[in-house]
C-alpha cells in the first residue's frame, strides 16, 4: 500500500470516531434503554451499533486503502448528523455532539479528498 499520507490519516481517524460515538451510543442503549418501550429501544440500538461498527470497519480499511466507494459512503455520517440537528433527533438535546461529529465527518471527508481522484496507473478501480 505505500506511505499513508498524512491527509488520508487525518481523514480516516476523524472518520473512524464518528464511528466510535456511534457504535458506543447505541451499545449503551441496548444495555440500558430508556423508560418507554424496552424493546424497540434495544432493536435501534443495535442498528446504531451496527452504522458505527460497519462505518468504523468502511473508515479504517477501504478508505484508508483510497477506495474512492468508500469515500463516497461514508458522506452518509455527515448527512445523518445534519438530520438529526435540523430535525431535533436523538441522542440529547444539548446538539453540541451533533455539531461536533458533523465537523468531523466533514473534515475527514474533505482533508484526502483529492487522494480519491488521482489517477493511477493501475486503472481507475484499483487500489493505491
Amino acid at each position: 500500500m505505500g506511505k499513508e499520507p498524512v491527509v488520508v490519516r487525518v481523514g480516516w481517524i476523524c472518520l473512524a470516531v464518528v464511528s466510535a460515538g456511534i457504535l458506543g451510543f447505541g451499545l449503551v442503549v441496548a444495555v440500558a434503554p430508556p423508560a418507554g418501550d424496552a424493546l424497540l429501544y434495544r432493536a435501534d440500538a443495535l442498528a446504531t451499533a451496527g452504522l458505527g461498527l460497519f462505518g468504523g470497519l468502511i473508515a479504517v480499511v477501504p478508505f484508508r486503502r483510497r477506495e474512492r466507494w468508500a469515500w463516497f459512503t461514508l458522506w452518509f455520517y455527515p448527512l445523518f448528523w445534519l438530520a438529526h440537528l435540523v430535525f431535533g433527533l436523538p441522542p440529547g438535546t444539548d446538539h453540541v455532539h451533533q455539531v461536533v461529529f458533523i465537523v468531523l465527518s466533514l473534515t475527514g471527508l474533505f482533508a484526502p479528498a483529492r487522494q480519491f481522484f488521482q489517477p493511477t496507473r493501475e486503472g481507475r478501480h484499483a487500489p493505491r
